[in-house]
């Protein structure tokens, strides 16, 4: 290691003692006889106090003219200083400059004028430097560690399927489109129908966290067009059991966040908490709290779900879809108009869908004819329905927007490293 301790881990029992720190050189305020300058890693930031008496002109003019962000090694005495941020402080002896930032720096990290989204963007790698913008992905992390480790608690098994696909995942969303060879391919939308090809397969419980890709032009801040989907599938059971590991598993995540109590802090929110188990509504009680905003059998507009969230606060279930409004793999209901399907909400925000799936290969026949696709191009996906497969259920949850609603994001770019939009491949 270059350092001994790291900014935000130097101790009481540390003071009078030398250690070597490293990171960024955030910001210098020079007074002329003294100079204060901030230094900042992962951990935090730490004052380095330079005396010019102590250091000479030559090391002092150098050392107070480094420019900012530039990274730096510093050896020196560390001590309590109240009046320095977090209460403590280093004299250095020595400061080596191990790699000089050009200027000007085409972002401020400090500056207390904001910038565009677009624009921090395209300088992700000094963004991230933010307190506040680094923040969001430690959410991000105790959200996917959680889910991890839920899911492996209730006896799922993690799995990797295709993203290269050779047909349609479900009916009505765009796919990518790719050259695979001599052959056209596509980029998965999602790896639902692996997931039902693993419950034929024997599995039984298994989930997924990895990527998935729609070509939809949305241009709104919840959507992109590659995201991390949590996916699961189980064999034995319907929606309602699904919805409950739903549920258990985003009670846990809640739980994972409310304990990086410093990160909440420095976004300046409170945990989310989440009570089980969540409501339900049917999708008839939806409609009749859109209060006109929606006619029966059409999907729920933003305005509409705005009115149901008046009456709705935080995550709950919108159950009992009219089939019509499902994919084709989605099992009908007892009552064929409506379907074994159900929409997980936040507030007026959608956050997945999921159901129990059709298990029985004449009606997954009937339904892909239903939806205006051919079955014959499913006949990979269809043939384990043929020989033995049990009811299941499943869903997908985005881990992106799942992160956006703990850490308190307006936009769920602010949530994921390099952002794939209509716009943007870059960086």
């Amino acid at each position: 290691m270059f350092y001994t301790r790291k900014c935000g881990e130097i101790e009481e029992s540390d003071f009078g003692s030398e250690q070597t720190l490293c990171g960024w050189l955030q910001d210098t305020r020079n007074l002329g006889g003294i100079a204060f300058l901030q230094l900042r890693d992962i951990t935090g930031v730490l004052q380095l106090t330079l005396l010019k008496k102590k250091l000479g002109d030559e090391n002092f003019k150098s050392w107070a003219n480094i420019n900012r962000e530039s990274i730096i090694l510093v050896r020196g005495i560390v001590k309590g200083n109240k009046e320095a941020p977090g209460g403590v402080e280093m004299l250095p002896d020595n400061i080596e400059l191990m790699n000089e930032a050009e200027t000007p720096l085409p972002l401020g990290v400090i500056d207390k004028i904001d910038s565009e989204i677009e624009t921090r963007l395209n300088a992700r790698y000094l963004d991230l430097r933010k307190t506040k913008i680094a923040a969001n992905f430690q959410i991000r992390a105790a959200i996917s560690g959680a889910v991890h480790k839920h899911l492996r608690r209730e006896n799922f098994l993690e799995v990797q399927t295709p993203k290269i696909i050779a047909s349609a995942t479900e009916g009505g969303t765009s796919l990518f489109e790719m050259k695979y060879f001599d052959k056209t391919a596509y980029l998965a939308q999602s790896p639902q129908l692996y997931k039902q090809m693993l419950m034929s397969g024997g599995l039984e419980r298994v989930y997924e966290v990895g990527p998935a890709f729609r070509a939809e032009e949305h241009n709104t801040p919840r959507h992109l067009n590659e995201f991390i989907s949590i996916d699961i599938e189980m064999s034995f059971a319907n929606d309602d059991v699904v919805m409950g590991v739903m549920e258990r598993l985003v009670a846990t995540a809640a739980r994972a966040v409310s304990k990086e109590t410093k990160v909440l802090k420095t976004l300046g929110i409170e945990p989310i908490e989440v009570e089980l188990p969540l409501p339900r509504i049917t999708y008839d009680e939806a409609v009749e709290m859109a209060q006109g905003k929606v006619e029966w059998g059409e999907d729920l507009s933003m305005e509409a779900t705005r009115a149901i969230a008046k009456q709705m606060n935080g995550f709950y279930f919108i159950t009992k879809w009219p089939l019509s409004l499902k994919p084709f793999y989605i099992q009908p209901d007892d009552d064929p108009k409506y379907s074994k399907g159900f929409d997980f909400m936040y507030n007026e925000i959608e956050m997945t869908s999921g159901g129990q799936r059709v298990h029985d290969v004449n009606l997954l026949r009937e339904r892909l004819k239903e939806q205006g696709l051919d079955p014959e191009g499913f006949n990979h996906y269809l043939d384990p329905f043929r020989y033995g497969m049990p009811p299941h259920a499943g869903w997908g949850l985005g881990l992106d927007r799942l992160t956006m609603i703990f850490a308190g994001a307006k936009n769920v770019r602010e949530c994921v490293l390099f952002p794939r939009d209509r716009t943007r491949m870059t960086p």
